[in-house]
């Protein structure tokens, strides 16, 4: 698909802005790990997922990552370009969670865009409170829902997202998806493993029982 496929306010922009869009966008390969926006550090542009995954994330005051939201094919990302929205700070971190093609639209050229066309403004407004919904859902998560019922959402949803009750994820990486602490993620699955709901070996986690696991999740699923 061409980039403006992604766009749904391609058709509403002039003839010149779309030339001017499309003289200036940039496909990328990315590799699993890879951090394509590094915070406060730099300021990439939205980035368009055409295939593979990405999370946004960030830190804890303990200095704990803590997966904020994920991007999935289609999806557009637009908190990597947080230098050009003048009101909003962010601190987030953006990284692939698996091979990634990305298309890229600098933020200088997107910012100009957002300024001169109502509907890519109303886009960008849209896109951010979806985003910022993600946020506060967690938000609400991490405060008021206890880590059991998190990690078994967390399991149930990994499984679906890959078509498979064999996880090949290490407890640090789940940690980092909960915002907690390696050794409390070990401790629970190790409960978990103890009422056969999983079996855990090195670097992998296979799930046992669905359906207890959904019970243990059902105040944390979407």
């Amino acid at each position: 698909m061409e980039f403006y496929e992604y766009l749904p306010f391609w058709p509403k922009l002039t003839r010149e802005q779309q030339q001017y869009l499309a003289q200036n966008v940039t496909l990328h390969h990315v590799s699993k790990g890879e951090v394509v926006h590094n915070g406060s550090e730099d300021c990439v542009g939205p980035l368009i997922v055409v295939h593979g995954q990405l999370r946004g994330y960030s830190f804890s005051e303990e200095g704990r990552e803590v997966t904020l939201y994920r991007l999935f094919e289609r999806d557009v990302c637009i908190l990597s370009a947080y230098c050009m929205l003048n009101s909003l700070q962010f601190d987030i971190s953006v990284q692939a969670e698996k091979d990634c093609i990305l298309y890229r639209i600098p933020a200088p050229v997107y910012k100009k865009l957002m300024q001169e066309s109502a509907p890519v403004a109303n886009y960008t407004t849209e896109l951010i409170a979806s985003r910022f919904s993600d946020v506060m859902w967690l938000l609400d998560q991490i405060l008021y829902k206890h880590l059991d019922s998190r990690l078994a959402a967390f399991l149930v949803g990994e499984a679906q997202l890959n078509d498979t009750t064999e996880l090949r994820l290490t407890h640090e990486e789940i940690a980092h998806h909960l915002g907690s602490a390696r050794e409390v993620v070990t401790r629970m699955l190790k409960y978990f493993q103890t009422e056969k709901m999983v079996l855990i070996a090195r670097g992998c986690i296979t799930l046992l029982d669905m359906d207890k696991l959904r019970e243990v999740a059902k105040d944390s699923l979407r």
